[in-house]
């Protein structure tokens, strides 16, 4: 099996770009934001004073009293913070511990794309079969409860959605999520629910599936600390879910990674007690690079990208190029010295389209902006 996981065009992308000596890279969703003092200062103490040892399985009771008050303040959902809830290695092990608990060998997981390509990679690695559903830019990328009911099985075991999405920004309404949810409840299918980057979101309120059905007993919630906090290189994510999944995912982590850090914990318990100021900051200033981005990029020929409701991405379309995505990201990054994601990376449908992920400042979003527009122009 890991033979057949090959990296992905994210870090191939991003790997060759450390080649060249003046780059823009646009490739990794890493931003570039400093952990907020506060919370930096609390993992500093944790180790100060000696908490580098184990801690129990899931985490320590007070983060997750931390993650399930937190959930309660934001959609009225209550989770028993003891069985509901596990601390996890980034958001990341949060998706694989919950596949590998529901996907047995054969097992389908319907994925809509554009996806994350760990989503695709995790459901093999667990034996699982990814089942593809492709979504259009004139619907927003945005999968229907029709087109995930058309795709169901007596073998669907799951339905990951992701919002706001990775790599294309955009958000799940309210109404869709409502019908995804009599759906799942029909066919009692369990929704995995990555809301990672819920706070970066620009233009309307975030809705959380939690709040549009009572959906609790087949959804597992997936977060972290990585964008809200940008904590990133800290590793610690969670997820709430029934108490036997929980279980069942605690026991996996024991034979996994044991636990996450013990420092990166106690600096979450900080993170989620007042970041507010520092979470705003970070969104206002994400949104006005995504202004600044996606207004060059409509001014230059060819190409055209819509405005993303949420995240740090970019979907640029560049079909009227002529080039498939691969082609164009290499040899942009080549010839210009621009790294972006090709868009085939999140799905074979996804191939006249390229990502930019805008975790650089506004000079360099400006530079890469020029740079892009003399490649085109080349062509």
């Amino acid at each position: 099996m890991a033979r057949s996981i090959q990296p992905s065009l994210t870090r191939q992308l991003f790997d060759k770009a450390k080649e060249y000596s003046d780059v823009i890279d646009f490739t990794l969703g890493d931003p570039d934001y400093m952990t907020p003092r506060h919370i930096r200062e609390a993992g500093i103490k944790a180790i100060s004073e000696g908490k580098t040892k184990y801690s129990a399985n899931a985490g320590i009771a007070e983060l997750r009293e931390a993650v399930a008050d937190n959930i309660y303040r934001e959609t009225g959902v209550k989770y028993d913070a003891q069985s509901e809830t596990i601390v996890t290695v980034g958001a990341m092990e949060a998706l694989y511990l919950s596949l590998c608990c529901l996907v047995d060998p054969g097992d389908e997981v319907i994925i809509p794309a554009p996806y994350w390509i760990n989503y695709e990679h995790m459901t093999l690695m667990c034996g699982g079969k990814p089942v593809i559903i492709d979504t259009d830019e004139e619907h927003d990328f945005i999968a229907s409860s029709k087109q995930i009911e058309a795709a169901l099985t007596e073998r669907t075991a799951a339905i990951i959605l992701n919002s706001p999405s990775n790599p294309t920004g955009m958000v799940y309404d309210k109404k869709t999520l409502e019908d995804i949810c009599r759906l799942a409840k029909k066919y009692d299918i369990i929704i995995l629910w990555d809301e990672c980057y819920k706070t970066i979101v620009y233009d309307e309120k975030f809705v959380s599936i939690l709040e549009c059905g009572n959906i609790k007993d087949n959804l597992v919630v997936i977060n972290s600390c990585s964008k809200k906090y940008s904590m990133t290189g800290w590793r610690l994510g969670y997820a709430a879910a029934p108490a036997e999944l929980i279980a069942n995912m605690t026991k996996l982590q024991e034979n996994i990674v044991a636990c996450a850090s013990l420092p990166s914990q106690y600096a979450a318990i900080e993170a989620f007690k007042d970041s507010t100021d520092d979470t705003e900051k970070m969104r206002l200033g994400f949104l006005n690079r995504r202004n600044i981005l996606v207004e060059g990029i409509n001014k230059i020929k060819n190409l055209s990208c819509k405005y993303p409701k949420g995240t740090f991405y970019a979907f640029v379309n560049i079909k009227d190029t002529g080039l498939d995505s691969i082609t164009f990201a290499y040899n942009l990054l080549e010839q210009k010295q621009v790294a972006v994601v090709p868009g085939i990376t999140y799905g074979e449908s996804c191939d006249d389209h390229i990502r930019i992920a805008y975790t650089v400042d506004e000079d360099k979003i400006i530079e890469g902006i020029k740079r892009i527009k003399e490649f085109v122009e080349e062509l």
